[in-house]
């Protein structure tokens, strides 16, 4: 007998790249906002923990829808 396995969407790779980048960007926005070193222009708004949480949720968004099965 054989075993069909079944194969990951595109958009499922790309929600797993998402979710990892975003959990990098997020772990050093909340590391610079925890301990800056040199104080920046806009630091106090601390944009790379909010990018690195809006990349972790298309992430996850785009890794659920990617492997539902295809209708």
């Amino acid at each position: 007998m054989t075993e069909e396995k079944a194969m990951l969407s595109v958009w499922a790779w790309v929600g797993i790249i998402l979710l990892v980048y975003g959990a990098i960007v997020t772990g050093s926005g909340v590391y610079y906002a925890i301990g800056s070193p040199a104080p920046t222009v806009l630091g106090e708004l601390n944009p790379a923990a909010w990018w690195g949480c809006i990349m972790l949720i298309a992430g996850a968004a785009l890794w659920f829808l990617g492997r539902r099965p295809a209708s």
